[in-house]
């Protein structure tokens, strides 16, 4: 029986792409799923169709900028089910664009859902972790966590971020396993987060000739839990075969 099969996995911006496409496959192993995203009609469109699959879903809106409403999603999520095993933490925004261009809001959107949304569900879930005596927390970071490219310095900041705090709560937390996803150019919305035109009609060709489906991501993150209890896949690094960045 698949390692999968029964555990409750609680997910963000599970409305499309690689929170979507995650949410779909391992409720097809079996695992309970309970998603979160800003869209409430988007997600209750994926739970009915895991429902009407013979899957277990639920959904709630939560905007993982807001503290609170990121410790409502977790709180509602152990309610529903009883528990959480996992938590992906996949909610992202990729606004690049030359630094110079100085777009500072966007720079502060950026932070927002990628460092300080991650680190608030990191705060929802370890307490929960520490009653049940275990858990395991998937931050979804990026390529560009790895390197620095042109027009993606904040971008790639926030994700080297991601992958410094999952480093820290592996050295720091007992009893929990941690994992970092890191995609290159996969299928999903990311790109539509960018501003900046020339940035914007770059990327989307790139994203056209190159993105492999989201459920690439999927599989990754299946295999990093169906792991036994005593093995954390610490990292997992994917690209498409012809990415060369």
């Amino acid at each position: 029986m698949s390692n999968i099969q029964g555990k409750v996995v609680v997910i963000t911006g599970a409305s499309s792409g690689l929170g979507e496409a995650t949410a779909r496959h391992l409720a097809s192993k079996g695992a309970s799923v309970f998603l979160g995203a800003r869209r409430m009609a988007r997600l209750q469109t994926v739970v009915a169709d895991i429902q009407r699959a013979g899957g277990q879903a639920a959904a709630m809106q939560v905007d993982v900028t807001r503290r609170a409403e990121v410790d409502a999603f977790v709180q509602a999520a152990t309610e529903k089910f009883g528990r959480m095993d996992v938590l992906v933490n996949n909610a992202g925004l990729m606004a690049l664009a030359p630094i110079e261009k100085t777009l500072v809001d966007e720079w502060d959107r950026m932070v927002d859902i990628n460092i300080k949304g991650v680190l608030y569900g990191i705060a929802a879930a370890l307490p929960v972790f520490a009653r049940q005596k275990g858990g395991h927390i998937i931050n979804i970071a990026s390529v560009a966590g790895h390197k620095v490219s042109m027009g993606g310095a904040v971008y790639c900041a926030t994700k080297h971020a991601v992958r410094a705090i999952s480093e820290g709560i592996r050295q720091e937390v007992d009893g929990i396993r941690t994992t970092i996803i890191s995609p290159g150019a996969v299928q999903s919305e990311l790109p539509l987060g960018i501003s900046d035109p020339d940035t914007a009609a770059h990327i989307k060709a790139f994203y056209r000739q190159q993105a492999i489906p989201a459920d690439a991501v999927a599989r990754a993150i299946a295999y990093a839990i169906e792991q036994p209890a005593d093995v954390d896949i610490n990292e997992i690094l994917l690209r498409p075969t012809v990415q060369e960045m």
